[in-house]
């Protein structure tokens, strides 16, 4: 039934374009003898180099100026390519993976091969917000994604990066954007904005979605709705809001597991639900997110703001979890590892309820940044205060077996669903950060700079059990240092040498540990980058960075415990790698945008040989994106896509003994830029796998369990954007 819709509409939409290329021949007809005026036409272009990223590490300036490695996703690539999810805003930079990015649920990435700290990790307008959330991008202008270290940019935080969104700001636009799939999927969204008065601009955005999903059982809807506004006070002065807010409800895909702990399954199902039970709730999903930022310009050297940002998410997580074998007949004596399913493919379900799990993220930063000499020397100084605070409220949950079930089952057996009910809600986090910081770039002359700054960081932390009693209790101060040398040896080409040191928490131990529940104590990691950067022309940017991360190895380490574990940090985690970089127009007709990733990630000096000397789970060691928009010259309205996303094969188990297959996908795309009535007309195709290719797209990891997430089959989108 869906996708006959789905043909239907699809068959609707391209009809309609006939009719509407006819009308444009029969115009370019009738300019021989009349002359018709048309009703103005909002052109927007794109952006020809990469733009001006609003976060960074290292202070302000140009993507060429900061020592650092950052990727930039402008609105025009987000339309063409389409994106709904995060894991799939992953396709286009190859520093990113999947790291348990389950289908309807709250998905997280890595970059360089490190999961990103859901608490820290993702930002609005550089404030942080709370990762457990689905990230909407119709209000978005760019994506910026810094790769490494930011300690002085966030304070505690993974040290893999951070994901950056970009509000749109006030302008005069007024656009609608219909929208299907081959799923039959409906999507509307709404761009309006406007300056109301020379000095007072809103711009607000919706989005309507029902989601036909590839995998049965899991359809969903979201509604999203986003205001911003712009406030020039004065000559000096100016005062940016934003807030959005977004409900969705889809019910949660497990993923597979490896079978008896050392194999992958044959013929996994893209289309089937394990575990699905008809009395299985979705997973409801209510985000909010606002951020104010008042800006203020003393003179022309300085200028000051405060930025204060609140967000919001709470969930109520109901899923037929399909988890381990300990109750199937093949692990019930405890030959076969329980934490994985049966040899055969049997698999437990449980009936899991956690309702109103609110996380809520507040911060309040005020800085100053200005410029000076002392001498022969120049200064851009930036220091500033930074206060953050991260709660989570949680019930008891429900975490019951009902059954057991394979995953070659044409029908998921029914079982009954557990009586029991949540508990209630208790204070099981609250995280507090108190910091200053400081970065001066100081001008040497003859092209060189040297950056030099740092984080002073203090945290109070309590972690409490179910019933809010705390269990522990945590505080340090940290002083975290970056610096960076920077050389520009031309005006095209700028070299650097960074170094920058972070700190993040340490993970709590899986429950099949002889210590389970405990929290390790926090990690301090260091990064050392060389980069390269070089405008080879004035529309083609391109990069390359050479790092090493490292920080504290954590695992469960075998032992003679009676668990047969302990979650302990021993040893470093070494990620070493290569990345490089092309964004721009290459020629007057085509644009690309392509990065490339080669990555060696090793556990050194863990105490278990055999967790060493191979690549780490989750960490592929080479991927590669590329994308490129090839426009028609002798059909300037049409304009040919095409994308290629490459990963090497994939480590699953801690001893390297199982790998998933290195995998090659193709996208591909078509747009058409028209006229209606005198109004801009944009027709987008967008088809993803094209070739229908399976794979494993991510071996992550939760809770201390791996877990193996298929590739989605070929599905292709269509929209059309109407500015009116």
């Amino acid at each position: 039934m869906n996708r006959s819709r789905s043909t239907l509409l699809l068959s609707s939409l391209l009809c309609t374009a006939l009719p509407l290329q006819a009308q444009q021949a029969d115009d370019a007809q009738a300019t021989d003898t009349s002359a018709t005026e048309l009703a103005p036409v909002r052109v927007q272009g794109q952006q020809q180099t990469t733009p001006a990223p609003q976060l960074s590490s290292f202070g302000p300036g140009s993507w060429k100026d900061i020592p650092a490695s950052i990727n930039v996703l402008g609105r025009g690539l987000l339309d063409n390519r389409q994106p709904r999810t995060l894991s799939e805003l992953v396709y286009s930079d190859a520093s990113l993976g999947d790291s348990y990015a389950a289908v309807g649920y709250y998905q997280n990435v890595a970059i360089r091969g490190f999961a990103l700290d859901l608490a820290t990790g993702y930002r609005f307008n550089d404030l942080t917000i709370a990762g457990e959330q689905r990230l909407a991008l119709e209000h978005i202008q760019q994506v910026e994604i810094l790769k490494g270290e930011a300690g002085l940019t966030a304070g505690i935080m993974a040290p893999g990066g951070i994901i950056n969104y970009v509000a749109k700001r006030p302008a005069r636009v007024q656009e609608l954007t219909v929208g299907t799939d081959s799923h039959g999927s409906r999507y509307t969204a709404v761009d309006l904005g406007r300056w109301i008065t020379p000095r007072f601009g809103l711009r607000f955005n919706a989005a309507w979605e029902d989601t036909h999903s590839h995998v049965e059982h899991a359809d969903g809807r979201r509604n999203f709705y986003a205001l911003a506004a712009d406030w020039l006070i004065g000559d000096k002065a100016r005062l940016e809001l934003d807030g959005n807010y977004q409900t969705s409800a889809q019910r949660s895909v497990s993923g597979y597991q490896l079978l008896g702990g050392q194999a992958l399954p044959d013929h996994p199902s893209r289309t089937r639900m394990l575990g699905y039970q008809p009395w299985q709730q979705p997973v409801g999903i209510a985000s909010s997110n606002f951020t104010a930022r008042y800006r203020y310009r003393f003179n022309d050297a300085w200028q000051g703001s405060v930025a204060l940002g609140h967000s919001r998410s709470v969930i109520d997580d109901n899923v037929a979890f399909a988890y381990g074998c300990f109750y199937a007949a093949q692990c019930a004596d405890g030959s076969v590892p329980g934490n994985f399913f049966a040899p055969n493919g049997d698999y437990d379900i449980y009936d899991y309820r956690s309702p109103d799990d609110t996380r809520v993220n507040d911060q309040l930063r005020a800085q100053l940044q200005g410029s000076f000499h002392t001498g022969a020397l120049s200064h851009q100084l930036t220091f500033g205060v930074d206060g953050f605070q991260r709660t989570v409220d949680r019930r008891q949950d429900v975490y019951d077996y009902v059954g057991t079930a394979n995953i070659d089952d044409p029908q998921v057996p029914v079982f009954a669903p557990s009586p029991n009910q949540p508990g209630p809600s208790a204070r099981r986090l609250d995280d507090r950060q108190r910091a200053v910081f400081a970065l001066d770039r100081i001008g040497l002359g003859n092209g060189w700079q040297w950056l030099a700054g740092g984080r002073y960081v203090r945290l109070d932390e309590d972690a409490n059990d179910s019933e809010g009693v705390r269990e522990r209790h945590t505080r340090l101060s940290k002083f975290l240092p970056q610096t960076a040398l920077l050389w520009q040896a031309t005006a095209q080409l700028n070299a650097y040498l960074s170094y920058s040191k972070g700190l993040s928490l340490g993970q709590q131990a899986p429950y099949w540990t002889s210590n389970a529940g405990s929290f390790l104590p926090p990690m301090v990691s260091r990064q050392l980058e060389l980069g390269v950067k070089f405008s080879a022309t004035d529309t083609l940017d391109l990069g390359a960075a050479l790092f090493r991360i490292s920080q504290p190895f954590q695992y469960a380490r075998p032992d003679d415990s009676a668990a047969g574990y302990s979650f302990v940090q021993q040893g470093n985690q070494v990620h070493t790698g290569l990345e490089l970089s092309a964004n721009g127009r290459i020629t007057e007709h085509l644009r690309v945008t392509a990065t490339a990733s080669v990555l060696r990630a090793r556990a050194e000096d863990a105490g278990t040989p055999a967790y060493q000397g191979h690549q780490l789970v989750n960490v592929p060691k080479a991927r590669a994106s590329v994308y490129a928009d090839y426009q028609l010259p002798f059909a300037p309205a049409w304009t040919l896509s095409g994308g290629w996303r490459y990963a090497a094969p994939n480590v699953a188990t801690a001893d390297g003994a199982v790998r998933a297959p290195a995998y090659s996908v193709f996208d591909a795309g078509v747009r058409l830029r028209s006229e209606l009535r005198g109004h801009a007309l944009t027709w987008r195709l967008s088809v993803d796998n094209v070739f229908d290719h399976r794979y494993w797209r991510d071996t992550g990891s939760s809770g201390g369990d791996y877990y193996l997430f298929p590739g989605a089959p070929r599905m292709a989108r269509l929209s059309v954007s109407y500015a009116l």
